[in-house]
C-alpha cells in the first residue's frame, strides 16, 4: 500500500494495518483518530467518517456527498440498491424454508457514512462475535447507539468486483470511460489541412473531438487546457517521415501534467504519405525509431502507435480517412500495450 501511495502521488493518506475480518479492519481505521497507543500521532477527529470498500471502485462523488449529508442529519446513512434476485432460507434438511418478499427488501451497499462519535462508540461496544462474523456497519449503529440510518438510493455503478469475470467488466468500464474524448492536432501543408478537417469529422460520429491546427507547444494554452481537462487520447497528424520531435513535445507536456499517472494515455502519430510512387515513404529505419521511442514512452504510461494514411487518389481520400478513423477508435478503445510502436496502414 505504501508503494502504491508513493507511485501515484497520493497525499493525506495514512496506512492502517487491517484485521482478520471486515469489522476489525474498520475498527483499526477508526482507532487512529481516538487512541494514542494505536498511532504514533493522532489524526484530527472528523465530524463524519465515510466507510467504503475497494471492491466498488466506480463510486461517484454524488453518492458520497448524499450519504455524508444524510449522516450529518441522521447520525448514519448508507447506499442501497434494489434486489435483483429473491432471497430464500433453507431448512436443516436442505429444502426451502421460506422466501422474502423482494419488493420489501434492499441490498445494502457502500459507501456508508456516520457521525464519528456514533460509529466509534458502536465499535467499542461490539462483542467478539460481532467483530468476527458481522458484516453490516449500519446494524452496529442501530444495535449499540439506537441510530436509525437514513437509506440513500444508490446508482448502478456500486456493483462489487467479486469474481474473475468482474475484472474483465471493470477493465471494460475503465477503457470506455477513457475513450470518450480525443484531441486531433494538425499542422502543415494544404493536403494536411484537408485530412485535418476530414479526420475529426469522421471521428465525431464515435467520440467527442477537440481539433487543433497547431504543432504541440508548451505555450499553447488551448492544448494545455485540453490536457488539464483529463483528455487521455491524442492524434497528431503530420507529413514528416518521422515526427518524433513533435511527439516528444506532447509527451513532455503530458508527463508534466501528471495525466498518465493513473491511466494510460493513447498517442497516435498519423503520417500522411503524399508521395506519388507506390512504395511507402516511411522506411525500416523510421519504423525502428518509432518502436524505440514507443518503448521508452510506455514506461511513462503513454502508449504510442503509428498510422500511415496514403494520399494517392483525392477521390478515395474520404474512404481512406474513414478507414483511419476506424483504426484510431480501435486503438483508443483497446489500449493494447503490446501494439505500441506498430505502424498501421489505412
Amino acid at each position: 500500500m505504501k508503494t502504491i501511495i508513493e507511485k501515484y502521488g497520493h497525499r493525506r493518506v495514512t496506512v492502517v494495518e487491517g484485521g482478520i475480518t471486515r469489522h476489525r479492519s474498520i475498527f483499526n481505521g477508526l482507532k487512529v483518530f481516538a487512541e494514542k497507543e494505536f498511532s504514533s500521532h493522532l489524526l484530527q477527529k472528523p465530524e463524519v467518517v465515510i466507510i467504503h470498500d475497494a471492491v466498488r471502485p466506480f463510486v461517484e462523488e454524488d453518492i458520497v456527498s448524499k450519504v455524508v449529508m444524510a449522516a450529518k442529519e441522521h447520525g448514519a446513512a448508507g447506499a442501497i440498491r434494489p434486489l435483483v434476485s429473491t432471497v430464500i432460507a433453507s431448512a436443516a434438511d436442505g429444502c426451502l424454508d421460506h422466501s422474502l418478499e423482494r419488493a420489501r427488501y434492499r441490498a445494502s451497499e457502500m459507501p456508508q457514512a456516520f457521525l464519528f462519535d456514533i460509529i466509534y462508540e458502536a465499535y467499542q461496544q461490539c462483542t467478539d462475535y460481532d467483530l468476527d462474523y458481522g458484516t453490516e456497519c449500519l446494524h452496529l449503529a442501530l444495535k449499540y447507539c439506537k441510530t436509525n440510518a437514513k437509506l440513500v438510493e444508490g446508482t448502478t455503478d456500486l456493483w462489487k468486483v467479486t469474481y474473475k469475470r468482474d475484472l474483465y467488466a471493470a477493465e471494460s468500464i475503465i477503457k470506455d470511460n477513457l475513450s470518450q474524448r480525443v484531441c486531433v492536432i494538425t499542422k502543415g501543408k494544404e493536403s494536411l489541412a484537408q485530412v485535418g478537417f476530414l479526420l475529426p469529422e469522421s471521428l465525431k460520429n464515435q467520440i467527442k473531438v477537440e481539433a487543433i491546427s497547431v504543432s504541440p507547444s508548451k505555450n499553447d494554452s488551448h492544448l494545455q487546457n485540453i490536457i488539464s481537462g483529463q483528455c487521455y487520447n491524442f492524434v497528431c497528424v503530420n507529413d514528416k517521415r518521422c515526427a518524433i520531435q513533435e511527439i516528444q513535445e506532447l509527451v513532455d507536456m503530458l508527463e508534466k501534467s501528471n495525466t498518465p499517472l493513473l491511466y494510460p494515455v493513447v498517442l497516435i502519430s498519423v503520417h500522411l504519405d503524399i508521395s506519388e510512387n507506390n512504395s511507402f515513404s516511411i522506411g525500416m529505419e523510421d519504423i525502428t525509431t518509432i518502436k524505440k521511442f514507443a518503448r521508452e514512452t510506455k514506461k511513462k504510461n503513454i502508449l504510442v502507435y503509428g498510422l500511415l494514411i496514403q494520399y494517392k487518389d483525392p477521390l478515395l481520400l474520404q474512404e481512406t480517412v474513414n478507414s483511419a478513423a476506424a483504426l484510431i477508435m480501435a486503438l483508443i478503445k483497446d489500449r493494447n500495450p503490446e501494439l505500441i510502436g506498430q505502424l498501421l496502414v489505412a
